[in-house]
């Protein structure tokens, strides 16, 4: 089986410091309801999440908070904000579960990437708790030791 290149994956920001700084559990996709400019502005690569959390708004609906997308250069008049909250779009059902999660105590949902599957834009997030300092010293203890096994083993 061939797979459809319109349809392939293709990634437009990364949340890099999410696995630092969250303990992740289990990740959802949702897509994202976006003006123009904003889909103009990912197409040339220019989103971040560092940022951004999902949260929700008093009807239930859950939002992408705080995810910087540049303005569009030539969008003048018609450009957006570029950290205005975006409506994402999950079933019904999902969403009354997460919503469930996120109650309990010091969970959050926290965007791991943004990607293009076709025309389609989606965001990828976790549910993850918030690692404490000492969880982040032996976070970077554990990657500097499997850097060192790795200098050892190409060293011999």
């Amino acid at each position: 089986m061939s797979k459809d290149p319109a349809r392939a994956r293709r990634n437009v920001c990364l949340n890099r410091r999410a696995r630092f700084e969250y303990e992740l559990f289990e990740s959802y996709e949702a897509g994202l309801m976006l003006v123009g400019s904003e889909v103009k502005s990912l197409r040339g690569g220019k989103g971040n999440l560092e940022d951004a959390y999902v949260g929700f708004d008093p009807l239930g609906h859950p939002l992408l908070m705080n995810a910087h997308i540049a303005p569009y250069t030539q969008a003048n008049l018609q450009n957006h904000e570029p950290t205005r909250p975006r409506p994402m779009l999950m079933h019904r059902e999902e969403v009354r579960k997460l919503r469930q999660r996120v109650k309990e105590k010091g969970l959050t949902l926290v965007p791991t990437q943004m990607y293009f599957i076709g025309p389609w834009i989606k965001v990828e997030f976790a549910v993850g708790r918030g690692k404490k300092l000492h969880d982040k010293r032996a976070s970077i203890r554990e990657k500097e030791d499997d850097r060192e096994a790795k200098r050892a083993i190409r060293g011999r």
